[in-house]
């Protein structure tokens, strides 16, 4: 959403990305499809900056795709901290892995495959801080399962939510179905009184919303 020099510059005065980070963004551009989906430095780093700052001990992630975004939000957590990671992607599981076997963060990392809204379905655990990085159809589908597990003063991180300015479409009927989720949700979240939020113009849009106490 900014220039590419603006981005550039962002990143050169931002706490750098070590050489695991861009190993696995090397990687993931050689081998993986739609590498784009990759969080990066600047939002990896604000994702653990946010997990450090709100003291979460229990991370949701629904989206793991090749574990940057997951490493470095666990790399936010307190020493007993957890983070509980979903993708239905299995090709990627043992490349997954081993990155996060690299990370040293393997007993702090809970990896779970499997369709998101099931197995969300089948838990009770509640959790202080959930990144939602998934399927963007299901995106009020997530937000509808994950806010009644989120702890009071616990927040939602969820990406995508400008989808490439999509969202500023004026013919509504000629929406794709995407875009109309991605618009359909940050209604939802902007109309939920359970939450504050505030829409973020980092990378394709960041939507941060707090519970309530």
């Amino acid at each position: 959403m900014i220039s590419d020099d603006l981005w550039e510059y962002c990143e050169a005065y931002s706490s750098p990305e070590d050489e695991l980070l861009a190993h696995i963004a090397r990687q993931t551009h050689l081998k993986v499809l739609k590498p784009r989906m990759l969080s990066g430095p600047l939002q990896g780093k604000f994702l653990e900056m946010l997990v450090k700052m709100s003291g979460a001990s229990k991370v949701l992630e629904i989206g793991t795709f090749t574990g940057y975004a997951t490493i470095c939000m666990a790399r936010g957590l307190s020493e007993k901290g957890t983070i509980v990671t979903l993708d239905i992607n299995r090709e990627l599981e043992p490349m997954v892995r081993e990155f996060f076997s690299k990370s040293g963060l393997e007993n702090k990392i809970d990896y779970r495959l499997g369709n998101a809204l099931e197995l969300l379905a089948k838990t009770e655990e509640t959790f202080d801080f959930v990144f939602i990085d998934a399927d963007k159809q299901n995106y009020t589908n997530y937000y509808d399962l994950v806010v009644e597990r989120l702890e009071p003063g616990g927040l939602i991180a969820a990406d995508n939510i400008l989808w490439s300015g999509k969202v500023l479409a004026r013919n509504r009927k000629k929406l794709d179905k995407d875009t109309a989720a991605i618009m359909a949700f940050n209604q939802k979240v902007l109309e939920d009184s359970r939450v504050e939020n505030v829409v973020l113009p980092i990378r394709d849009g960041i939507m941060l919303a707090r519970k309530h106490p």
